[in-house]
């Protein structure tokens, strides 16, 4: 288990990369992550939710994802509240406190995910989450020690030395940690060393001897890193590239943000993430509207930044405008959420650029799903996660057919168009019709290059890393009978 000092470590990338190495040494791994908090959902071939990280890592191990690899997954919807999914089907909302009371009752549903993913793996790698040293959340947990006690998993601790302090890391956590969960951790590893790694020499052998506990690796930043599919809100950032600028605004509730990281890798795009309190550039080429948990709440937000204003200057000057998910439900004329699945129950307006009406209704829709482009036929491969459905004249110039039906609206100058399609511009045909109209012309291979990164990241983990050492620690994880979650 790859457990860390705290949030944004680099734990989701370690175990993207050493699900790499040891799969290219003939070995089969599975990733597994406890519980996750994330609203950058996957869709899995079973036809259910896990966390991005955990479907990028399984994509390293060249296994499909699925969701035992992330048995509970947290989407947060307010400040106090999130949605909660068990072994990837939407079970319910609830706010923070109470799931801080009721979270152990999960930890069935977890150890049930992870002996099946043991019974069909040689090794998996575990991902924590946050950190262990925040004792405060230490009773009924289930993402960290709560986990590696319950199912006798060792543990290495990775600290990150990018944002300083990363002796103090270490060793405060062990200062923290009660005496069983120390007995779980077997080494450490510093992340994200910046320059000459023998410099830290003196700094590795000192938390070595203040921790017992042997170096894993001292690893150094890993340029490419942002190539790979971003998990955190925390992680996306503005790219420059060429001169087709794509401007989107950062929502509160920003979810499945993945429809950013063909765009970014593109030379002939610039990506620029416009944050709170700052207006959305007058030089857009495109303006994307992205997916969102709270669509209604978004909208608000999006409204209380004076970004509606400057959408409609952007439309005034002939720019291009594309809403996915919860940005193609805010280009309507209304939402209206009569049940309150999106929050409070009501009806209010849209930003009125396309000519639909969205009602919260009806089941989730969560699937894989193939398209073809309208006009030319382009195949587009991607997913839905959705409730909700939309309809109004503007959806008769749908520019997507998924099964013989029509999907998405398009206005009548062509220039916005929203679906809720997610996922559609790593298909590189696709992407390249698309950004030709913009300008650009496109002729990179997205999904080889993610290929090639997670195999320069395996790479860097056996130069950096002590490979043999971290794989003789594995051991045999302890059976625990537990009820079903159904149950």
């Amino acid at each position: 288990m790859i457990q860390g000092t705290g949030s944004n470590v680099g734990k989701s990338v370690l175990v993207a990369g050493l699900a790499r190495a040891y799969t290219r040494r003939g070995l089969r791994v599975a990733p597994f992550k406890p519980q996750n908090m994330s609203n950058n959902a996957a869709v899995t071939e079973n036809g259910g939710e896990i966390g991005r990280a955990q479907a990028l890592q399984a994509r390293a191990a060249n296994r499909p994802a699925h969701t035992d690899m992330n048995p509970i997954l947290l989407k947060p919807e307010t400040d106090t509240g999130a949605q909660i999914i068990v072994h990837g089907q939407r079970a319910g909302t609830m706010k923070a406190g109470d799931y801080r009371k009721d979270k152990s009752k999960l930890l069935g549903a977890a150890l049930e995910s992870f002996d099946r993913l043991c019974a069909d793996a040689d090794l998996v790698l575990i991902e924590g989450a946050g950190s262990p040293a925040e004792t405060n959340l230490r009773k009924g947990d289930i993402a960290n020690m709560g986990f590696a006690c319950a199912a006798r998993v060792p543990v290495v601790l990775v600290g990150d030395i990018h944002r300083g302090g990363v002796i103090a890391q270490i060793v405060g956590t062990q200062a923290v940690l009660d005496a069983a969960d120390l007995k779980m951790i077997r080494g450490f590893a510093v992340n994200r060393f910046k320059g000459d790694v023998t410099l830290f020499d003196e700094g590795r052998d000192d938390i070595a001897a203040r921790t017992g506990w042997p170096c894993l690796g001292v690893v150094p930043w890993f340029q490419d890193a942002w190539r790979l599919p971003a998990e955190d809100m925390m992680d996306i950032r503005s790219y420059a590239g060429g001169a087709c600028k794509v401007v989107v605004p950062q929502l509160e509730r920003m979810a499945n943000f993945d429809d950013l990281d063909p765009l970014s890798a593109e030379p002939g795009v610039t990506v620029e993430i416009t944050p709170p309190g700052r207006a959305l550039p007058g030089d857009a080429d495109l303006v994307l509207l992205p997916g969102s948990k709270s669509t209604i709440g978004d909208l608000a937000f999006f409204r209380a930044q004076g970004w509606d204003v400057d959408l409609y200057a952007h439309v005034r000057r002939g720019g291009h405008v594309l809403g996915l998910c919860g940005g193609y439900q805010m280009l309507g004329k209304t939402i209206s959420d009569p049940d309150g699945v999106d929050g409070r129950p009501g009806k209010v307006d849209g930003l009125g650029l396309l000519d639909v009406d969205t009602v919260m209704a009806g089941r989730k829709q969560v699937k894989l799903t193939r398209a073809r482009a309208l006009p030319g036929g382009a195949d587009v491969s991607g997913y839905e996660i959705h409730m909700g459905r939309t309809e109004g004249p503007d959806c008769a110039r749908a520019w997507l057919e998924i099964d013989g039906r029509s999907e998405g609206a398009t206005n009548s100058t062509g220039r916005i168009r929203g679906s809720y399609l997610h996922g559609i511009f790593t298909s590189d045909p696709f992407r390249a019709d698309y950004l030709a109209n913009l300008g650009v012309t496109s002729d990179i291979a997205y999904e080889d290059g993610v290929e090639q990164v997670l195999d320069a990241l395996a790479d860097h983990l056996e130069r950096h890393m002590d490979l043999d050492h971290l794989l003789s620690l594995a051991q045999e994880p302890h059976r625990v009978m537990v009820t079903p979650a159904s149950e």
